[in-house]
């Protein structure tokens, strides 16, 4: 190989890890949900989970709303700018950012769905009458989001008061075929209520906090992820 081959081989490689860099930094788990878009944003969509590393262009009247799965920080982004997206927040460059803390279980949201899935199975199996369940998550919001992608059969159970029971076929047409909002229905759960939700072989036992409301609210707060 002569050193003018070389150095155009040289030169392709290095294009080629230009064009893969951005999209290796956004490999991994998520790190925040996208809430709300508005106006000319370029790089998420509404329920988007965005990862670290990952580059969010907005417009003059662009916004975008978007809040952290670990460090349940809600971040409103506007302006012409970008965002990049952090573990835990965002970095700004030309837009503003304002930020609040909001009520959602850290926990929850790293887990995976086969450790939670097996330890629901177990906290189901041993309730008795002189046991009460143990909830693995808590939610902020009477009508959850709940993740279940693709067709099946999602049942939403309470586990310490019998009677309680909802079951809805999912054909696929969720949001993003995934996402099931009890916002857009007239049944939400019961505030301080423990119950298990359950899709094809995943399940999840939950609380629902006491001082919970039902309808629209922070999504992160509201989350069931069952895939």
């Amino acid at each position: 190989m002569t050193y003018r081959t070389f150095f155009a081989a040289a030169l392709t490689g290095l294009a080629a890890l230009a064009l893969v860099g951005p999209s290796a930094a956004w490999a991994g788990p998520p790190a925040a949900l996208v809430e709300d878009v508005q106006g000319e944003v370029a790089g998420a969509e509404l329920m988007d989970y965005v990862a670290p590393g990952q580059v969010i262009k907005l417009g003059p009247d662009g916004a975008v709303v978007m809040s952290y799965l670990k460090s349940c920080r809600r971040e409103t982004v506007s302006g012409s700018g970008s965002v990049t997206v952090g573990p835990g927040e965002s970095k700004v460059d030309g837009a503003t950012l304002k930020s609040d803390i909001v009520n959602c279980d850290a926990s929850h949201a790293q887990a995976t769905t086969r450790e939670t899935s097996e330890v629901a199975a177990t906290i189901v199996r041993s309730i008795g009458p002189d046991s009460a369940p143990v909830a693995q998550a808590v939610i902020y919001g009477a009508s959850p989001i709940v993740e279940a992608k693709g067709r099946g059969t999602l049942i939403v159970e309470r586990l310490d008061q019998p009677g309680e029971r909802q079951q809805i076929e999912l054909t696929g047409r969720q949001y993003k075929g995934r996402f099931y909002d009890f916002a857009g229905t007239s049944h939400p759960l019961t505030p301080g209520g423990i119950y298990v939700a359950s899709f094809g072989a995943a399940r999840l036992v939950f609380k629902v906090d006491a001082q919970a409301k039902a309808g629209p609210g922070p999504a992160v707060g509201r989350l069931i992820r069952l895939n």
